[in-house]
């Protein structure tokens, strides 16, 4: 029963992570709301976060899938997640001291929102995030080190990598087009600018108290 509860967190946890990460302005769905009000276009906001889900889930799988593939290695699970923790908590150190926006950013056309999306998610530590959540879902297993369940365990944690990738693309899609829906149709970019905070820091302190209880787990 504990471990079912456990894995219900982490679940959460993944859904948790993708609306945090859709609410923030930073994964790009301001960029939806002003494709939407230069194009003059209803669709244009969907089509807009359809773009900006694709880059982001794209973004996620790219960095699931080698862990996906380290997790198969059941001796060393402990310390690749613990490495992992210490990962995260590097980045979200360094975000906390350099708070400049990577510039390579803004240099992306407006018209590629789903390269832009994976650069963003890529830039910020998006699926570094989730890697120790990841990890803790397909942690344990009572299989032995024999070639042939080595396999089957990294092709169900490659499938695994992918369903986490979708879930958590859905929550933040959901979320950032709740944000973006509500900014298009009653208040505008204006209220926007004047009126949104900086999360810049919150996001670096998020990384590192995500990284630091996937460490805490994995010991």
């Amino acid at each position: 029963m504990e471990d079912l509860n456990s894995v219900a967190a982490l679940w959460w946890a993944v859904i948790a992570a993708g609306v945090y990460h859709g609410i923030n302005p930073g994964m790009g769905w301001p960029l939806a709301v002003s494709a939407a009000l230069m194009e003059r276009k209803k669709l244009a906001l969907v089509g807009a976060l359809v773009a900006l889900a694709f880059g982001h889930f794209l973004a996620m799988t790219a960095i699931l899938l080698p862990f996906s593939m380290m997790a198969s290695l059941v001796a060393w699970q402990s310390e690749i997640r613990i490495g992992a923790g210490l990962l995260v908590i590097a980045l979200g150190i360094y975000l906390l001291i350099n708070r400049k926006h990577p510039k390579f950013l803004s240099r992306v056309p407006p018209t590629k929102l789903a390269l832009w999306s994976f650069l963003a998610a890529m830039a910020h530590g998006a699926g570094l995030m989730l890697v120790p959540i990841f990890l803790g879902l397909n942690a344990g297993g009572d299989m032995h080190s024999s070639h042939s369940a080595a396999g089957i365990l990294m092709a169900n944690n490659v499938g695994a990598a992918f369903f986490v990738a979708f879930v958590h693309t859905a929550a933040m899609t959901l979320a950032g087009g709740l944000f973006a829906t509500i900014i298009y149709f009653w208040l505008g970019l204006k209220f926007l600018s004047k009126t949104w905070f900086n999360l810049d820091v919150v996001w670096a302190l998020s990384l590192i108290l995500v990284g630091g209880i996937g460490i805490w787990s994995a010991w």
